[in-house]
């Protein structure tokens, strides 16, 4: 098989030029048509394979493979058999919308993910039978030879044959923001991918110069097609919300079995029909089922993911939402999503001090940094070398500009900047003669300048003092170059070098940095009082992230650190036995990033990763909820994320917190209403026989509760605000039960007293002998699960302090609730379908009195929670 750009066989940076060739069975004038035709058909074309995109029929169906789904669907099929039509489409219905929500919300995800997808293939020129042609990356083949110029995308992973002062952008690839100088000599060793600076890698951006290069992997060989595989290769995670849904599926299924055995063997022991008794106990089965839970659950995320939308932040899967609510970790990169991915100048040094700008009588350094460099401008917008970019903006904005200055200084000659020297230099005309500008490495600047004693006793340069002050300026992060000039009478015959850059008179120092997005900081520490802890993981320099990581304060004192060699050398348990001690993570491959996501979760961790690089793909796919970039992210790092932020701002990640939180609270809220409601009906029924009462009510009047109690209300609370603390707690444990926080104990007395008040208000109505006795038990039990809504709107504020009006669709949803209700009761027709009779008005009073119970009961429980008397130690 020809097997052209093998990534295992062959390190090409560990060869020189001739070998490398020689290897790829190709020459420096490139591969005739044939050949190149002949490996395109045996190889394939130069692309990654996307991932697989879902039909909206599989997204539909896909819709009814959770556990819950499938639990309601066997529930309408056994309310049809048993000729409980009603609540059977009822649950159908329910069931139809809750899958078209979450269909169209996928389908929409996916197809504005595919419009943020650049389309376009790029083009390249690429040595062709010896001359130059023009063509589509896809048609790149191992063995071309292709032509580099500054703004070129590189189309494949090449290793360089020839290099004219090239300088590479990799950022998507490594992480690193800063370019990284090329050369085309053979290295040695086993070297990380950001230090192999004889080879360019697909995807790169050419900041400055030229080069040409042979094509030694294509597609998927690439470094990026290494990466894109990593994803296909991984599992789904589920989120936090499934795998307590699931749980709470199972146990609940299991409950509901035996709480119905129990009741029909003790109504067939009282003597009660079996047919009666079977429709009862397979009536009570349904309506313990909470079928509206689908519904509340997929409207909820889906407002929730509404509302991000217009705050720029795009939910691809509906779980994401809350999700978010459950992380205990987010792991982020650090170019291009705590930083800006460009280069900014933010301090200077002149003389003695240090300054964020630059004073107006530093003439020669602002005209240094204005004119000294080889920016351009394409359609009346500057391009550059990005840290040359960053000089000529800093100068701008200082007073000094380019294309002014240059008319009266103009440029006459240059000398480049090279790997050995360090320093570049360009030569001007001027009024006076001829000014040499350099800049470089601080080290090797100083070292040509002289320390000339003026008139005046002072000395031009104290190099001891602006060494340690461009140490103290690296330590923090900053990349630091030196400037100084030389002037000349004209312009020497000898344009070298070694003759040019001596004799310098310093001008200053410049500090650049990647800086931080300016919402960072805020939405940073916002997290930190959330309870969620930061991790950097980034493919960039130890000294660099740690001074980002300073300058964030995610840590107290030293943040404990760990570098790719490092995590290369340990084992999987040793990182899993200390990665939850470790916030940062330096020169870290792909794969390693992918590592430490899996480490946190072998600790039970919920983890978000955020990243815009293809390096940070196969992490963001893993982690329990990846995020994006909208702006600056690639392509497979969107595609690989649960969420992506359009409008690249870091903050949207902590309204998303909220936003999964809040959407928590109220499915709990929810769950905790039906589920003490539904209990209130189980022990009713359950109660009645023991104290040899009849059955209080007919599977009908189950069945209609369950659908006019569970319903309205039940959606309601997808509309509940906020909770007032919800971003001071700390996240839920991701193995916690959906029952903690004394819900299993409030499930268990509200639907004692439920049942209570019914079978208090049956042997009233016997005692009585009221004809309408199970009216009264049906009405009450209807009542009394209203107010109980009204109730657990909030877990422990009361319901006067967050106001009845805070949630408006409530109030309509039990306004709507007690219409229907009287309309069954006081409606003929309804009386004969329902087995209703009409009650008194001081009936119906009485009965509304008596249900209000419990919401009295439980504004005492929740004051008895913010005394700290209950559920503290939950």
């Amino acid at each position: 098989m020809f097997l052209w750009g093998n990534r295992v066989s062959k390190n090409y940076y560990n060869l020189d030029v001739r070998n490398a060739l020689s290897q790829l069975k190709t020459s420096a004038n490139g591969l005739t048509s044939n050949e190149a035709q002949q490996r395109l058909e045996q190889n394939g074309p130069n692309v990654i394979p996307s991932k697989q995109k879902h039909s909206i029929w599989r997204l539909f169906f896909k819709q009814f493979t959770d556990f819950m789904i499938i639990v309601l669907l066997v529930a309408a099929l056994i309310s049809g058999v048993i000729g409980e039509l009603i609540d059977s489409v009822a649950i159908f219905i329910i069931l139809l919308l809750n899958s078209v929500v979450g269909t169209i919300q996928e389908f929409r995800a996916q197809r504005s993910l595919e419009a943020l997808q650049r389309m376009a293939s790029p083009s390249s020129s690429v040595l062709r039978d010896g001359q130059t042609v023009t063509l589509t990356e896809e048609k790149l083949v191992v063995g071309d030879i292709v032509l580099l110029e500054t703004g070129n995308i590189t189309p494949a992973d090449l290793r360089l044959i020839k290099v004219e002062e090239l300088q590479v952008n990799e950022s998507s690839i490594t992480g690193e923001s800063q370019s990284i100088i090329k050369q085309h000599t053979k290295l040695n060793n086993n070297l990380f991918i950001g230090d192999q600076t004889n080879c360019v890698f697909k995807e790169s951006l050419i900041t400055h110069g030229r080069a040409s290069g042979v094509v030694f992997a294509t597609g998927l060989n690439t470094e990026i097609g290494q990466i894109a595989n990593l994803l296909q290769q991984q599992d789904d995670t589920k989120t936090p919300l499934q795998i307590r849904l699931v749980k709470f599926g199972r146990y609940l299924a299991t409950a509901i079995l035996c709480i119905c055995a129990i009741l029909l063997v003790v109504g067939l022991m009282q003597g009660q029909p079996l047919l009666l008794m079977f429709l009862t106990s397979v009536s009570l089965a349904v309506a313990a089922i909470p079928e509206a839970l689908p519904a509340v659950i997929t409207i909820s995320l889906a407002l929730g993911a509404r509302k991000l939308l217009k705050q720029q932040a795009l939910v691809r899967n509906l779980p994401a939402v809350e999700t978010l609510g459950s992380v205990t970790y987010i792991c982020t990169d650090k170019t291009g999503t705590l930083t800006q991915n460009i280069m900014s100048v933010e301090r200077v040094f002149v003389g003695q001090q240090q300054s964020d700008q630059l004073a107006k009588d530093c003439v020669d350094l602002g005209q240094a940094l204005a004119i000294s460099n080889d920016v351009m401008q394409k359609d009346g917008i500057p391009f550059g070398e990005p840290t040359e970019l960053a000089l000529f903006e800093f100068a701008k904005n200082s007073g000094f500009d380019k294309y002014q200055l240059i008319q009266k200084m103009p440029r006459e000659v240059a000398i480049a900047f090279d790997s050995q020297r360090k320093m570049m230099t360009t030569l001007h005309h001027t009024s006076s003669g001829v000014v040499a500008y350099v800049k470089g490495a601080t080290e090797k600047v100083l070292a040509n300048c002289i320390n000339a004693q003026q008139a005046d006793g002072k000395i031009d340069v104290d190099q001891t003092h602006v060494l340690a002050e461009a140490e103290h300026l690296a330590n923090d992060g900053y990349r630091v170059l030196a400037l100084a000039k030389r002037n000349f009478e004209s312009l020497p015959d000898d344009i070298e070098a070694a003759t040019i850059e001596q004799g310098l008179t310093f001008l200053g120092l410049v500090a650049l940095t990647d800086p931080l997005r300016a919402e960072v900081p805020q939405a940073m520490a916002d997290c930190i009082s959330a309870g969620i802890i930061p991790v950097i993981i980034t493919g960039d320099h130890r000294g660099t992230a740690l001074a980002i990581a300073k300058r964030l304060h995610i840590a107290k004192g030293e943040p404990k650190m760990l570098d790719g060699d490092e995590l290369e050398n340990i084992s999987n348990q040793e990182l899993i036995n200390n990665v939850t001690s470790i916030q940062l993570f330096s020169r870290v491959s792909p794969i390693q990033k992918l590592k430490i996501v899996k480490a946190l979760q072998k600790n039970n961790q919920f983890v978000a990763m955020t990243g815009d690089g293809v390096n940070d793909a196969p992490a963001l796919q893993r982690a329990n909820i990846g995020i994006a970039m909208g702006q600056t992210g690639t392509d497979v790092a969107r595609g690989a994320a649960d969420m992506v932020l359009l409008d690249d701002d870091f903050s949207t990640i902590v309204r998303s917190v909220k936003a999964g939180r809040r959407i928590f609270d109220n499915i709990r809220k929810f769950i905790k209403d039906t589920m003490s409601s539904n209990s209130g009906e189980i022990w009713t029924l359950f109660l009645a026989p023991f104290f040899g009462l009849p059955i209080p009510l007919l599977p009908i009047h189950i069945l209609w509760i369950n659908l006019v109690t569970d319903g309205l209300p039940g959606l309601a609370f997808s509309a509940e605000p906020a909770e007032r603390d919800i971003m001071k707690r700390p996240p839920r444990p991701p193995n916690e039960s959906l029952f903690a926080h004394g819900m299993w104990q409030h499930i268990l007395w509200v639907g004692l007293t439920v049942g209570g008040i019914s079978i208090a208000t049956l042997v009233w109505g016997i005692e009585r002998k009221v004809d309408y006795w199970q009216t009264s038990v049906f009405t009450v039990l209807v009542f009394s699960q209203l107010f109980h809504s009204l109730a657990v709107r909030s877990e422990r504020e009361s319901i006067f302090v967050i106001g009845l009006f805070s949630n408006k669709p409530m109030l309509a949803a039990i306004g709507i609730t007690i219409l229907l209700q009287l309309i069954v009761i006081y409606t003929p027709a309804f009386n004969q379908v329902l087995h209703t009779q009409p009650l008194p008005l001081i009936e119906l009073l009485t009965c509304l009195a008596l249900s209000s119970i419990i919401l009295w009961a439980v504004e005492v429980e929740k004051y008895l929670i913010r005394q700290g008397f209950l559920y503290k130690n939950q």
